[in-house]
């Protein structure tokens, strides 16, 4: 157990230290603001303070462990070997940088309650980030910064033996609509087929009603594939499916229909279910729990995991609904746009209010990527590249990787010819 002697345990300091500590590096810390129960502790222990007590393993912090609410933090990031830091520390320091501060900031989303320029969706973009802007978006940082600071523990208590964690893929499929020409209701196949006629879509329109007459299968329905490679390996992968009323935003299929709820309990069956809230759920924590409740009348179960819509959320707003309606576990943690690492750790963690200053139940689980955001490359071998840099990342610190591909990307459409391959990828790279 590591005990860590602080002149003052704030809930900043408490979570930063579970997260680094217990969560990364699978240590037990507690924490001492008395002396003479520092010094009594006879294995591993370090200070987390202005100045060191004596000769001791010392971190010097930096003041925003022991702050309430937000200020204007000052960030200057540099080049520590071969990733980066901020909040630099002094002399005396056994780390150049206080990366318990570096980690709060990033993990709490920091930024993100700062004002900052939003898309058309309210979403907050990659390029305000600090890691896209001082370019360490593509490392798990928080990870990297636990190891030196592991590194650092070796080399005083040589005689410790540290846990050691193992590399983990947890793939989601997203399912906004499960179908893209069956099971929509008389009057969206006609509009279907009128919108067909008047682009010329003729080659659509003759698909569309082989679908339909059940000569074909429908190009979105690719459960039978995604269930044959869950049972090839012993991990579960989470389906999410969108179950919303149908809106300008979200039109998947309606859940009277008998189909669409056996198709999710044939899901359920080998994989894990959940919930893709829907757009208008995001600002209205009634809608949510409508779809929340729907969801366990299907599968008979309580719901396991939520992803928001357009994978947009506005903090703490949307986490602090999810809080209410005592859902445990969050996918949208990600960029739609850009592979990499949005709260620079591959470690699912909890979830830190920064207007109430508490650690809350729900677990963040930060995606690295999502499959739109690998269609900016335009061939094959430019893809994998870039997925295969990603995931040589988070294997460096033995992570979590999590990948979200949507059910259609499995489909024989040409935009997503290759996506099968590269899902496969993902799942041989846990062998």
């Amino acid at each position: 157990m590591l005990l860590v002697y602080t002149h003052k345990i704030t809930p900043r300091v408490t979570y930063t230290f579970k997260h680094i500590c217990k969560r990364i590096l699978g240590i037990e810390v507690r924490f001492t603001s008395k002396v003479e129960d520092f010094i009594a502790h006879d294995s591993l222990k370090m200070s987390y303070a202005k100045q060191p007590l004596s000769n001791e393993l010392f971190v010097q912090s930096n003041t925003l462990l022991f702050e309430n609410g937000l200020s204007d933090v000052t960030l200057n990031v540099q080049q520590w070997e071969h990733t980066k830091g901020f909040f630099a520390t002094g002399e005396r320091s056994d780390l150049p940088f206080d990366i318990f501060a570096a980690s709060f900031y990033l993990l709490s989303r920091y930024e993100e309650y700062l004002p900052h320029v939003k898309d058309e969706y309210g979403r907050f973009l990659a390029s305000e980030s600090l890691a896209y802007k001082q370019k360490f978006l593509n490392q798990p940082v928080v990870d990297i910064w636990a190891y030196k600071l592991k590194d650092v523990l070796a080399k005083r208590f040589p005689d410790y033996k540290f846990p050691v964690r193992s590399y983990k893929v947890q793939p989601v499929i997203d399912v906004p609509m499960a179908y893209y020409f069956k099971h929509k209701g008389l009057l969206r196949i006609i509009g279907g087929t009128l919108n067909d006629l008047r682009r010329f879509k003729l080659k659509q329109l003759y698909f569309r009603y082989l679908v339909l007459f059940g000569f074909k299968r429908d190009p979105y329905d690719t459960f039978k594939w995604v269930i044959r490679k869950q049972n090839s390996y012993n991990f579960k992968f989470i389906v999410l499916f969108l179950i919303g009323d149908y809106s300008t935003y979200d039109k998947n299929i309606n859940t009277n229909k008998k189909e669409f709820v056996s198709l999710i309990k044939s899901v359920a069956d080998y994989c894990d279910v959940g919930i893709k809230a829907s757009y208008l759920a995001l600002d209205d924590v009634a809608i949510l729990k409508k779809e929340k409740l729907k969801m366990e009348t299907i599968t008979h179960t309580d719901l396991k995991a939520v992803r928001h819509s357009f994978s947009k959320l506005n903090l703490p707003i949307s986490y602090r609904n999810l809080v209410e309606l005592e859902i445990n576990q969050d996918y949208s943690m990600g960029y739609i746009d850009t592979l990499g690492f949005r709260a620079g750790t591959c470690t699912p963690f909890q979830f830190y209010d920064l207007d109430y200053e508490v650690q809350t139940p729900l677990q963040i689980n930060p995606y690295q990527c999502l499959d739109y955001a690998l269609l900016k490359y335009n061939s094959e071998l430019d893809k994998t590249e870039h997925l295969q840099k990603i995931i040589r990342e988070v294997k460096a610190v033995n992570g979590t990787f999590i990948p979200v591909f949507h059910n259609y990307a499995f489909s024989d459409l040409d935009r997503w010819k290759g996506y099968r391959s590269l899902f496969n990828l993902i799942l041989e790279s846990s062998e």
